[in-house]
């Protein structure tokens, strides 16, 4: 009896106490500053600068990237889907992230009100849904690009500051342009520009979305098989709470028979504190 006494006892102990973690970890989410300065690197994708042109080819990539700072250390998959609608007019792109890991400082834990420096499970990030139309391409003029862009509340860990579970979108004008073609077209150099507006959701009661203005500007150079593309690119939030990231990104391709091997560095400022390399694999069909 006494034996069933304390059993029963243990029992109420550990649910009181589970409860109790519970609670905490609830409470612990609404501390949250919800800016790509106290979350994780994948938590605010940063607008992509890209030609000005919709492609005209189906695409399957496979990256793999880690990302460097010095209070967070993270590793993941990210795939993408490069499908045309109607070709070089419309297409429809769907990107993710699979399985990312980080381990973070006790210090960066508590800037960011997080639980863990480390997952205990297995998850993954958020799905974004991207929508690109033509509106406009001149050899003369420009090439000019709209995009929508919807990013899903899928990604896990929000009590690690890792994925918002909160839905954001952007949309954007591209604008691009030859500078420079070789007679025999073998070299290329662009100029390509970028600017939009991105929106997301927050846990603040009074805020309940922070508004801000994405940008981007950069070069593509084009040499036979080769393809090197540096841009400066961020977006402008209005809240001033780690909302204004930046970030300078290098993009090394090449391609061979419709395969492309690509290498890339993305260098982190203001409030992207991250630098970023990463290694894909895009078969073109």
């Amino acid at each position: 009896m006494i034996l069933l006494r304390r059993c029963a006892l243990l029992l109420c102990y550990s649910i009181l106490f589970s409860f109790t973690l519970s609670a905490d970890w609830r409470d612990k989410t609404e501390l949250l500053i919800y800016s790509p300065r106290y979350f994780g690197p994948n938590a605010f994708p940063i607008p992509e600068l890209r030609s000005g042109l919709v492609g005209s080819r189906f695409e399957a990539e496979v990256r793999g990237e880690y990302h460097y700072y010095s209070g967070d250390k993270t590793k993941d998959l990210y795939g993408r889907l490069f499908l045309p609608i109607v070709r070089g007019r419309a297409a429809i792109e769907v990107s993710f992230v699979y399985k990312e890991d980080y381990k973070m400082t006790p210090e960066t834990r508590d800037e960011r009100n997080a639980v863990d420096v480390t997952s205990p499970i297995s998850y993954n990030g958020d799905i974004v849904v991207s929508g690109l139309f033509q509106l406009l391409k001149s050899e003369k003029w420009v090439d000019a690009m709209f995009s929508f862009n919807l990013k899903t509340a899928s990604g896990g860990r929000l009590c690690d500051a890792r994925f918002t579970d909160a839905a954001a979108y952007w949309f954007d004008l591209t604008l691009g342009k030859n500078l420079y073609q070789s007679t025999n077209q073998q070299f290329t150099l662009r100029m390509q520009g970028l600017v939009g507006f991105y929106c997301w959701m927050t846990n603040d009661m009074v805020h309940r979305q922070n508004d801000a203005i994405s940008y981007g500007i950069g070069l593509t150079g084009i040499y036979r098989h080769f393809t090197l593309t540096s841009d400066l690119s961020g977006f402008h939030g209005y809240e001033k709470n780690g909302d204004r990231p930046m970030t300078l990104r290098n993009h090394l391709s090449y391609e061979i028979k419709k395969n492309i091997i690509s290498f890339r560095y993305n260098h982190g400022m203001k409030d992207r504190l991250y630098d970023t390399y990463s290694l894909a694999y895009i078969r073109c069909f």
